[in-house]
């Protein structure tokens, strides 16, 4: 069956890259549309008019939208290859309940470690180092949050990882000090081919969002 695949996409966003990700995992070649999110494109806002954000993927003219969406949509069309999702129902539920719990939990509280500054950041600090202790406890000592298989849950975490170092150098701390098993699951990920050629590189993400505090007036 012919597939024709197309991702549209915004470098530096962590939910991207969990697209990109994926893709890589099931060896899916794909066109590659970068947006430019201060002029969405006509295409963009065709596929996705409810929410007119990135990532959109759009399989044979047809767009599937937002990120985890997308991941369990690859891993079902294209399921002969390295599944995501285990295929027990409890284990697949508890998946997608810690996909959740990242997506409800990281996002906005590490936006605001570079975002904010003062008692804000020092809040938002907390909660981060908080929200990684539980997915570390998560974790316990499988190599992976899929135990030995690189699965969902660590699809939807391991993007983040690309803007720890802004984290750290906008929030002054180390989460490897805080959170030393993130860093090490992290690390184990960074070693598969289809994590580190779909993240961008920590400092490269640095200095977009130096830029971005510039011209958004955040300094």
């Amino acid at each position: 069956m012919a597939h024709e695949v197309v991702l549209l996409d915004f470098w530096p966003s962590m939910f991207g890259m969990r697209v990109r990700v994926a893709l890589a995992e099931k060896g899916i070649k794909y066109e590659y549309k970068e947006e430019d999110l201060r002029n969405k494109s006509p295409l963009l806002l065709k596929m996705n008019p409810i929410h007119k954000k990135i990532p959109v993927l759009i399989h044979n003219g047809k767009p599937i939208c937002e990120s985890l969406v997308i991941v369990q949509y690859i891993d079902e069309v294209w399921k002969d290859k390295n599944p995501f999702l285990p295929s027990d129902p409890y284990h697949k539920a508890r998946s997608r309940f810690w996909a959740d719990f990242i997506e409800q939990k990281v996002y906005d509280t590490a936006r605001k470690i570079w975002a904010t500054k003062g008692e804000e950041q020092e809040v938002a600090k907390k909660e981060f180092i908080e929200t990684f202790k539980i997915l570390e406890g998560e974790l316990g000592e499988k190599p992976f949050f899929g135990g030995e298989i690189f699965g969902f849950v660590d699809i939807a975490l391991i993007t983040f990882y690309s803007w720890f170092y802004t984290y750290e150098t906008f929030g002054n701390f180390s989460i490897e000090a805080e959170c030393p098993k993130i860093i090490a699951w992290a690390k184990r990920c960074m070693q598969k081919e289809s994590v580190a050629n779909s993240l961008p590189d920590q400092k490269k993400i640095y200095e977009f969002t130096v830029w971005m505090k510039k011209y958004f007036g955040m300094d």
